[in-house]
Formats: structure tokens, C-alpha cells, sequence
């Protein structure tokens, strides 16, 4: 069995199934079964994250990662930004309600703050950050974004978080109703790990090539 080279700073096996998918066949040498884990697998405590924007929580996700396992290490951090509400959500995105993770209590609240706003002026962005830190010290950040509205009652039975409301420019249905493979295809978080790709060819072969 290869020794890891890379940790995505996540114990998500769903985002780490996407990473060795979107890494695979594009790094000479990476066996992305193996030698791409996860922060569980690689033993590494989750970051607090305590920083004010996307990008700063994601690098440090992925500092502290980095640091503590001696690894490549990838972080992303995403959420919603309302315009109306002047980005809010944002970084507070999963504990819009006041208590973490609480989907249902989030959309709920969401929906009562903008029960006035007219459908005009419902605009949103997803938005995730998704960064990378070597041991070295190297770091990078990409972002992505997927541009939409929001609608005034849920639809669909897919994804998570935001999705039953959110409805990307030109869809016609929200991101809850997007096949997970429909969603993927368009969602802030691939965009973000695709613009961040090139870097992490680089420096993954760059380290595959030291060994």
C-alpha cells in the first residue's frame, strides 16, 4: 500500500469519493485509492473554524491539517450569501439559526427574514472557498461561485443545507431537485476544487517525484 500524500481536511465521505474522482488519472504515479485520505484516517483533529471570511477559514483548515499530519492537505469552506441581506448568511451559513447543522431551523428562519421581499429581489450566490497548504508552507485559495435566487417555498428531496430554496440562474428548478450528479457538475464546490486543480497536479507531482 502506497504511503497518503494528500488529506482533505473533512471526515465527509461523500467529499472525499468527489476529490479522488476528481483527482484520478490527472497526477502520474497518485493512486488516489490510497495515497488521497481522509482527516479521520489520517488522524487529524477537526480546526476551529474562527475566521471571518470563506477563504481565511478554509486556509486554515487546511494549515493546521498540513501542519499536524506532515501531508498536502485541502480544506474548502462554503455557505450562502443573500444580497439583500448584505452576504448574510455567509460564513454563518450552518448556524444561521443558532444551532449548527439545523438545515430545517436555517431555511425556516431565511425564509421569515425575506418573507417581504419581493421575487425580484431574491438574489443569492453559493459561494466555497477551497484551499491547499503543504508543510513546506505553500498555500492556495480558489473560490467558486454559482450565481441564483431564492424561491419562497422548498422543492426537491436532494442535497443539503440551502438547496431546497436556492435556484441557480437559468435552472428552473432549485439545486434540490438537480440529480446529485446534475449538482456536482454545477455546483460552487466543484467550480472551486476545478479552478484549484492545476495547483494541486503541480504540487502533488512535485511531492510524488521527491519520494
Amino acid at each position: 500500500m502506497s504511503e497518503p500524500v494528500l488529506v482533505l481536511a473533512s471526515h465527509n465521505q461523500g467529499k472525499l469519493r468527489e476529490l479522488r474522482e476528481l483527482l484520478r488519472g490527472t497526477v502520474p504515479g497518485l493512486d488516489v485509492d490510497t495515497q488521497v485520505i481522509d482527516a479521520a484516517t489520517a488522524g487529524a483533529k477537526d480546526p476551529v473554524e474562527d475566521q471571518v471570511t470563506f477563504q481565511g477559514n478554509a486556509l486554515k483548515k487546511a494549515r493546521e491539517i498540513s501542519a499536524s499530519t506532515g501531508l498536502i492537505a485541502l480544506a474548502d469552506d462554503s455557505g450562502l450569501s443573500v444580497d439583500v441581506l448584505g452576504g448574510a448568511p455567509g460564513i454563518f451559513s450552518a448556524r444561521w439559526s443558532g444551532v449548527h447543522g439545523n438545515d430545517e431551523a436555517n431555511i425556516d428562519l431565511l425564509l421569515a427574514q425575506l418573507g417581504d421581499i419581493a421575487a425580484e429581489h431574491r438574489q443569492a450566490q453559493f459561494v466555497c472557498a477551497a484551499a491547499l497548504a503543504t508543510p513546506e508552507g505553500q498555500e492556495h485559495v480558489e473560490l467558486g461561485k454559482v450565481e441564483g435566487v431564492l424561491r419562497s417555498e422548498r422543492a426537491g428531496e436532494h442535497g443539503f443545507g440551502y438547496d431546497p430554496i436556492f435556484e441557480p440562474v437559468g435552472a428552473g428548478k432549485s439545486m434540490a431537485e438537480h440529480t446529485p450528479e446534475e449538482k456536482n457538475a454545477i455546483s460552487h464546490r466543484a467550480r472551486a476544487f476545478a479552478a484549484l486543480l492545476p495547483v494541486i497536479v503541480e504540487v502533488v507531482g512535485n511531492a510524488l517525484k521527491q519520494d
